[in-house]
């Protein structure tokens, strides 16, 4: 068993693919000039002068939303990313560490189902471990699925679908003795009481950590994700990722919700006490069987009939995501938090079921 100060020695070049690692990025035109505040005359990337606000190239850093997430986040700016939605950070991440047809990664279903697209996608094999009834990690099993070829662990923490948030010794114990690149995808730690991940990369050097704009920031419009990971990491990333992944319309509403802070935080108050009204909600209906216990902004609820229940709610005007297709999901229905009317409204078509 390792142990925290042993993990220093952690070898990131043995895990990006060696084309990679050898590679040299583009270079964007708007990559080697840096704004020092002076009107300048923009004559070297073949954009229309024709100013209309969006004429020119976004910055292809992002480095004021970057000083603004990095500075929130308690992060230093080199050790963050952004793109077009988390999942364009999750492909990168297959496509810079996992060699096609040659490189595996663990997943632990029932979890986040882009996760095994993106592992068909780049030829990658997806070693599926389920987790325990309990909805908690089976380490044991991790590591006897673990090889040379390993390259990356995804664990969805809180879980989609089932809204837990993973044990925070069980990551610890996974980051210490596996060699590869634990990826912690927090696109609900703001509903969470947990602590993130994103304060913990100073410790371990193979810590990658995934966050949204789309969910507790209410933007999932414009399509915004985030990667805090080591300097090191956010470097073979920068490598392979497109010149201008992250547009100026992104960027600009992305500064806009961040200034509005107080009222993210209020949403999610609100989004929270709506969570608990609608758990006891569903505890009292006869044709529940399960509610499990949440910490995202949705509820997953076993029922007698989880198809019957979901045409039910259909017929009634409301579209729930029916997860009985999901390893130890049988039965479930998962119930996202809306406004405190949709909730009402949804309680009041429940209680109507027979």
């Amino acid at each position: 068993m390792a142990t925290e100060s042993e993990i220093t020695s952690f070898d990131l070049r043995s895990l990006v693919r060696a084309n990679v690692w050898k590679m040299t990025p583009y270079s964007s035109a708007r990559d080697e000039y840096v704004s020092d505040g002076s009107e300048k005359v923009f004559l070297d990337a073949n954009e229309n002068p024709f100013e209309n606000g969006l004429n020119r190239y976004p910055d292809p850093r992002q480095r004021k939303l970057k000083s603004e997430l990095s500075r929130r986040k308690g992060v230093k700016e080199n050790q963050v990313l952004l793109g077009n939605g988390s999942d364009e950070i999750l492909d990168l991440l297959f496509r810079a560490f996992c060699e096609p047809g040659q490189d595996k990664v663990i997943t632990v279903p029932p979890t986040y189902g882009m996760y095994g697209v993106l592992a068909a996608l780049n030829d990658v094999t997806d070693a599926k471990v389920e987790m325990k009834a309990d909805f908690t990690l089976d380490l044991k099993a991790i590591y006897q699925a673990i090889d040379e070829n390993t390259k990356l662990v995804f664990i969805c923490s809180p879980n989609n679908p089932t809204g837990n948030n993973i044990p925070t010794e069980q990551i610890k114990e996974l980051l210490l003795n596996f060699k590869g690149l634990v990826v912690i995808d927090e696109a609900y730690i703001d509903f969470s009481e947990q602590e993130s991940w994103v304060h913990f990369l100073d410790i371990y050097p193979n810590l990658v950590v995934t966050q949204t704009f789309s969910k507790a920031y209410g933007m999932a419009g414009i399509r915004l994700g985030s990667c805090f990971a080591s300097e090191a990491v956010i470097t073979v990333l920068n490598k392979i990722k497109p010149p201008y992944n992250v547009n100026e319309l992104t960027q600009a509403k992305a500064m806009e919700r961040l200034g509005k802070y107080d009222l993210i935080l209020q949403e999610i108050e609100t989004l929270w006490a709506e969570r608990s009204k609608l758990e006891a909600a569903l505890a009292q209906l006869s044709f529940v069987i399960r509610v499990y216990k949440s910490d995202a902004n949705f509820i997953l609820a076993e029922l007698d009939d989880a198809d019957k229940r979901y045409q039910d709610l259909l017929n009634e005007g409301f579209i729930v995501r029916n997860r009985s297709n999901q390893p130890l999901c049988k039965n479930c229905l998962r119930f996202t938090i809306g406004t405190p009317s949709e909730n009402d409204r949804l309680i009041a078509a429940l209680n109507e079921l027979k």
